[in-house]
């Protein structure tokens, strides 16, 4: 074990009297105590042979040897060993399996782990050894893929797993069959605890950011580069849930065949989607579909996916066909205003809230609008049919009956989806982020371009920033001397200004120029820092000259037209 690397302090054997029925007759037991700290001494672990190669590291078979005053027992294990780190992350990455390691072991959906231990100089974690997985039994079907039934067990019991894995803060991040471990009851249990999630802020000798943060075919697009497109969250496993489903469905991984760049610019540039096989029952299709939503705000949450799959499953009849699943209602895609179902059902209403007309995602708020702020005074409906509030309005004598899918919930004076800033600024992130949560107590969390995950804070730490939308313009502020994306100037060296394009889940701007003529494959789209800009309008430009310049911005032949009259 390197000498830099601390060893949590093993707990002391103890004596105690035994009592067999005869109180003169007391006997004396030495008793050691059952491995309750993570520490694994590296002498205790025989490794016999590798077994498999991840993204992360090899996966040894090996066995795990305990002993105490009282006993000696061998335990066959598997080893997962990591990619060399440096010393001082070592022990960053030990520290925080460490304050984990007790919550993993009460999960019954994840793999049973004995512990972690440096073992030639890398990290190595010893899990109990399972002798299959989902991809195993893939690999020995007909087509390489399950039957629907199976598919159905699995996932709900998948989705248990992540359910629990996620109650203690951690996440996948690297969901794929081969990492679904099948137990010798044929209960499916996570084989990966959370490796990448563990790995986030401690470099790696390979620099390549998809190998870091999971396996490419699986990996959904805030993964690739999650300070700039992120933040990861809970859905980004919901992705990877989708994935591995339809890999189960055809037999076939997503994307299979293409090179971690091919697969980049499918899922990120060009926004493609593992496609998901007709025939299946419609809503487990649907939300198959939800899981592959870009905007991580709108995938359904694993607790959709085990209603979804737990009730599906007694709608299947032997042979894997299926019936109708009764009167339930399949949710819709979208409900308009570019929110989907699984976006509206993560909040739910109570009485007392403060609430407003909901805004449109990403896009600007109308002038009018039924409720600009009112409180609740009764709900009707019920979650299988269209719900609504009764909403008390100040200055309207009687209350409002408004659909709830209409209404956002204000607490504190924030909404989610809005648009804050950090009442005291950082410079390991932008100041500026969009709201993803924000709780009845003041517990927010916020998506800031530079953080790979949610910030967690109180809601009295945030104020209002000004708020973006698609379609608007903007343009580098003028104190911007270095931005932190490149951004295009005109031929006199003064920025550019351009039209957002799309608005990521952190805040992060996606600008086009139609302005600009370029020509072949010049790039015309740029990142931005909300903080970094400000809003462009005739409004705010002062003169005629400034405003004649932002109508060239609409598009680059606005210059050679007015020139030609």
């Amino acid at each position: 074990m390197p000498q830099r690397i601390k060893a949590p302090k093993q707990v002391p054997s103890f004596e105690y009297e035994l009592f067999e029925g005869d109180p003169d007759l007391l006997r004396t037991v030495v008793a050691t105590p059952t491995q309750t700290a993570p520490w694994i001494d590296p002498s205790s672990l025989k490794l016999k042979h590798r077994i498999g190669r991840g993204p992360f590291g090899d996966i040894w078979l090996a066995t795990h040897h305990q002993s105490g005053f009282d006993f000696q027992e061998y335990h066959e294990v598997a080893v997962k060993m990591l990619h060399p780190l440096k010393q001082e992350h070592m022990q960053k990455f030990i520290d925080k399996f460490e304050k984990l390691f007790l919550k993993c072991r009460e999960l019954p959906g994840v793999c049973w782990l004995h512990g972690v231990s440096v073992v030639n100089g890398k990290i190595s974690i010893a899990m109990r050894f399972y002798e299959g997985s989902v991809g195993d039994q893939m690999a020995q079907s007909k087509g390489g893929k399950l039957s629907l039934p199976d598919i159905l067990r699995y996932g709900s019991q998948l989705a248990k797993g992540l359910i629990q894995l996620h109650s203690i803060g951690l996440l996948v991040l690297n969901m794929k069959p081969s990492n679904f471990l099948i137990s010798d009851h044929d209960q499916l249990v996570l084989g990966d605890f959370g490796i990448p999630y563990l790995l986030l802020g401690i470099p790696l000798s390979d620099s390549d950011m998809a190998l870091r943060l999971g396996t490419p075919n699986y990996m959904a697009p805030e993964q690739w580069d999650p300070e700039v497109r992120g933040p990861l969250s809970l859905e980004t496993d919901v992705w990877g849930f989708g994935c591995s489903v339809v890999e189960m469905l055809t037999g076939v991984q997503p994307w299979f065949g293409k090179s971690s760049e091919e697969i980049y610019h499918s899922v990120v540039v060009r926004k493609e989607k593992p496609h998901v096989p007709s025939g299946l029952p419609p809503a487990v299709e649907h939300v198959i579909n939800g899981c592959f939503e870009y905007d991580l705000r709108n995938r359904p949450l694993v607790s959709d996916l085990l209603l979804v799959f737990e009730s599906s499953q007694n709608a299947i009849h032997g042979d894997g066909g299926w019936v109708g699943l009764g009167s339930r209602p399949i949710k819709e895609k979208s409900v308009g205003n570019g929110y989907t179902t699984w976006y509206l059902s993560k909040d739910h209403l109570q009485v007392g809230d403060t609430v407003r007309s909901r805004s449109p995602l990403n896009a600007r708020r109308p002038h009018t609008v039924d409720v600009r702020e009112g409180t609740i005074v009764g709900l009707d409906g019920d979650a299988d049919k269209n719900s609504f509030a009764l909403v008390k309005v100040p200055g309207m004598h009687n209350a409002l009956r408004v659909q709830e899918s209409t209404l956002e919930r204000v607490t504190f004076g924030f909404a989610v989806g809005d648009w804050v800033r950090l009442k005291q600024e950082t410079n390991t992130h932008s100041p500026v982020g969009i709201l993803h949560a924000v709780q009845r107590d003041g517990a927010v969390s916020v998506g800031f371009l530079g953080l790979e995950t949610l910030w967690v804070g109180k809601a009295y730490q945030l104020q209002m920033a000004e708020p973006y939308y698609v379609g608007q313009f903007v343009r580098l502020k003028p104190n911007v001397v270095t931005p932190r994306f490149e951004w295009p100037r005109k031929s006199g060296g003064t920025w550019c200004s351009g039209r957002i394009s799309e608005i990521l889940p952190n805040g992060c701007l996606v600008v086009e120029f139609p302005g600009r003529f370029v020509l072949g494959n010049e790039p015309n789209s740029f990142l931005a820092d909300p903080n970094e800009v400000e809003s462009v309008s005739f409004d705010t430009c002062p003169g005629i000259v400034e405003k004649y310049h932002h109508v060239e911005d609409f598009h680059w032949a606005v210059r050679p037209l007015a020139i030609a009259f």
